[in-house]
């Protein structure tokens, strides 16, 4: 039997009746047509998740009981914090849907010399509040409880000032001559930033900021991939070689 896991903006009490929230509860009933009785998983993104079963199906006033609380282990041991470059159409959707699946912690969007897609003040929270949705349903999906940090879109400066290095971060940049590989590198890596350029790639004056935000250059083979591929090509390597693949 397939699980059912709902997102709530709440503070769910395991023995307590809980009114769903009106989105939550049309996803309940109109899009997965749950009934009284069927088995739900709640989760916050708190880490921590819920199992209910739906005590009352009405559109209007759709609840569940919480019966406990368990907290699975489900967040990777490795913190990736992914640096993208605005793209295109749907193609940013996807990139957050994937680095989500994939366990990234933070997603940084951004713009680059290069970028084709801006943001105004007004369109930048929408955005990102589109963003976090999307992200939010791939927890649903893949089973996460920590839904990632998504920051507004901003300028690479200003996304390199506002999130300067600590510890032992260890900061990578995408570029085809970047002499670095995974394989060479990537073994002892816990905490790593990745940074992905545009469509048309970062210029020297991004590359220049860049290294002296602390990133080397690292190339993924002698193939160039495309935005929406590389960092999540990227993440996918660094989870087999130190996170939970």
């Amino acid at each position: 039997m397939r699980e059912i896991r709902l997102f709530v903006d709440l503070a769910p009490t395991p023995g307590e009746d809980l009114p769903l929230p009106r989105p939550a509860a049309q996803h309940a009933l109109r899009v997965l047509r749950l009934k009284p009785g069927d088995p739900v998983i709640l989760f916050n993104g708190d880490g921590r998740e819920y199992p209910a079963r739906l005590v009352a199906a009405d559109p209007g006033a759709a609840s569940v009981h919480v019966e406990n609380v368990q907290v699975p282990v489900r967040e990777s041991p490795l913190r990736i914090t992914l640096v993208q470059s605005l793209a295109r159409g749907e193609k940013m959707d996807w990139i957050i849907q994937k680095a989500t699946e994939l366990g990234a912690a933070r997603i940084l969007p951004m713009t680059s010399e290069r970028s084709e897609v801006r943001l105004d003040g007004a369109r930048t929270e929408k955005r990102r509040n589109h963003w976090r949705a999307v992200a939010i349903a791939a927890c649903e999906q893949c089973g996460r409880n920590v839904v990632p940090e998504i920051s507004a879109p901003e300028s690479l400066e200003a996304c390199l000032a506002s999130n300067p290095r600590t510890g032992a971060q260890v900061r990578w940049m995408l570029h085809p001559g970047g002499i670095a590989r995974l394989r060479n590198t990537g073994s002892t890596a816990t905490d790593v930033m990745l940074a992905v350029g545009p469509e048309g790639g970062f210029s020297g004056h991004d590359l220049a900021a860049l290294r002296r935000a602390g990133f080397d250059a690292l190339a993924l083979g002698p193939r160039i991939l495309r935005t929406e591929t590389a960092g999540l090509a990227a993440m996918a390597a660094l989870q087999a070689i130190q996170g939970d693949f």
